[in-house]
């Protein structure tokens, strides 16, 4: 089948635009002139302000009644990095793959999307696409400033697709029905500062800190369930400031990220954290912030739609999945059932990422047999 769209060709002009959190770079223009030909009506937005804004949204519909269903996605990409063997921002092919920052994670599942409503000419239901230039980033104006969006106008899908890449070994072995929570805290132990060879003068807070490090790691959050991996506390940096070799420092900071499973929520793990943090090092100071909570889309009708055109196009039994870090699915599943479905993610956020060409021509094909049975 030729689609009206080349995915591929697509893609690699999404690719192109170097549209690092929170810089559209002309990502929305060139979505927005694909989309607009379709028949979809083009809502474009900036919300926020800095460190964490302006950031760029859009929203795009066509069709007005029956099933609503919406596709979340996102345009921003994280930094590049240095030593690609080639521009990460100059797409190019090589022995069947599509170089450049965004090919997996996540600009050609947007492309593949846009080319399978390209495809059906007639549509019975609605089809919305959400997409945000901040999922990479604090997330503060992206989906949820799209969703306050929507709110204002009453608009609500009645299922929606991520197209986050969630295949691991082959295309389509892995959908994602739910994700961890994730929360992020800083804690700092005072001290005070002096001269080492003065300890009586000075009152040196990292051994405080190591002993709150060994009481937060001994702490067993939970076994896990049938669908989700036990809750895991991982210590992530350790610093005082100090550079001095005969310097005690007046201070000791440890960051620490928790991702957990829908036994737990983020602001009991935040308090388990400041009580233990009191009991080892009186005086200490926590931050927090939860990223999202946990959360499961039930068995239903999108599981149903997504692993049976998996199956139909690539004869692929599909794993059900919560493994894996947070989408924005923590924010949408507040709407209504939510899976994530895409490319290979082994080169996401990787130097020199890529996703095979061939991939993304049987993802628009995935795609559109989703539509096609959801609207039908």
């Amino acid at each position: 089948m030729t689609s009206a769209i080349d995915p591929v060709d697509l893609a690699a002009r999404l690719i192109a635009c170097p549209s690092i959190t929170p810089h559209p770079a002309g990502a929305f223009d060139v979505l927005e002139q694909a989309l607009r030909p379709l028949g979809f009506e083009v809502h474009r937005f900036v919300a926020g302000e800095a460190p964490d804004g302006p950031v760029e949204n859009l929203f795009a519909t066509r069709g007005t009644s029956g099933v609503h269903f919406g596709f979340a996605g996102h345009l921003d990409v994280v930094p590049p990095g240095e030593g690609w063997a080639g521009d990460p921002f100059k797409p190019e092919i090589r022995g069947g793959l599509l170089y450049g920052r965004g090919a997996v994670d996540m600009k050609s599942a947007i492309a593949a999307f846009v080319a399978a409503c390209a495809d059906l000419d007639l549509l019975q239901g609605t089809v919305s696409l959400i997409i945000t230039g901040d999922e990479e980033g604090p997330a503060t104006y992206g989906t949820p400033a799209l969703m306050r969006w929507m709110a204002e106008r009453g608009i609500r899908p009645d299922m929606i697709l991520i197209g986050e890449p969630t295949s691991e070994n082959r295309l389509g072995d892995v959908v994602k029905i739910g994700r961890r929570g994730s929360v992020n805290m800083w804690i700092d132990v005072p001290g005070v500062q002096g001269h080492v060879a003065y300890p009586h003068r000075a009152d040196n807070p990292v051994p405080k800190l190591a002993r709150l490090i060994s009481a937060l790691e001994a702490i067993h959050l939970d076994d896990g369930t049938d669908t989700f991996q036990p809750s895991n506390l991982e210590i992530t940096a350790v610093s005082t400031g100090s550079t001095a070799t005969n310097v005690i420092p007046g201070t000791a900071r440890a960051q620490l990220n928790i991702r957990f499973n829908n036994l737990q929520r983020g602001e009991d793990l935040v308090a388990l954290v400041r009580r233990t943090a009191e009991a080892e090092a009186p005086g200490s100071r926590v931050e927090a912030r939860i990223s999202g909570e946990a959360f499961l889309t039930p068995p239903g009708r999108l599981y149903d739609l997504v692993t049976r055109a998996i199956r139909e196009e690539t004869g692929v039994e599909p794993e059900l999945s919560t493994g894996g870090g947070t989408s924005d699915g923590r924010f949408l599943i507040a709407l209504c059932p939510v899976v994530d479905f895409g490319l290979l993610n082994a080169t996401m956020h990787k130097l020199d990422e890529a996703a095979s060409v061939e991939d993304i021509r049987t993802l628009h094909r995935i795609y559109g047999r989703i539509l096609a049975s959801a609207l039908a």
